[in-house]
């Protein structure tokens, strides 16, 4: 078996990256106006979008036990986990921009404004290549990525509205 390249791991990683984009722009919106210090704000984000991702490996695990009434495998394991680990893999930056924020290299305000485009750029992405995978076509790629985008950028704006 050979593993996906290209668009086809993005396809199958699009599951985990669009919850951990709408995770990492959700605790952000939680956070404030003004996070309490770059590291606190580093590891709540990190170990936010940690918990939850396990949560959801192991939800996976035992929903598949009770449907089938098999033991749990390392195979299933190691499966549950290769679903759920993209939602992690989007809150390392955020989280490295508030560990810059901490050395120094940015404010906190600007490690949140990065965290927000990056996500809302991955979820513009992502809405982009629904848009043409499904009628490959460039008008439908660009309002699935206005769509998708559209849905980051609410949840940015939420956190300015509330805060």
């Amino acid at each position: 078996m050979t593993p996906e390249r290209g668009w086809g791991r993005l396809d199958k990683a699009a599951f985990g990256l669009i919850y951990g984009a709408i995770m990492v722009l959700s605790i952000l919106m939680a956070i404030g106006d003004h996070p309490e210090t770059p590291v606190r704000t580093a590891v709540v984000l990190f170990g936010s979008v940690l918990a939850v991702t396990l949560a959801k490996a192991f939800a996976e695990l035992m929903a598949h036990a009770l449907d089938t009434g098999a033991r749990i495998t390392r195979a299933e394991v190691r499966a549950a986990w290769r679903h759920s680990s993209p939602t992690l893999a989007v809150a390392n930056l955020p989280t490295l921009f508030f560990l810059g924020a901490a050395a120094g290299l940015m404010s906190a305000e600007r490690a949140v404004l990065a965290s927000q485009i990056l996500c809302i750029g991955l979820l513009a992405t992502l809405g982009v290549r629904v848009g043409w995978t499904i009628d490959r076509r460039l008008a439908p790629s660009l309002l699935g990525g206005l769509f998708a985008g559209a849905v980051g950028l609410a949840l940015a704006l939420l956190k300015h509205a509330i805060h």
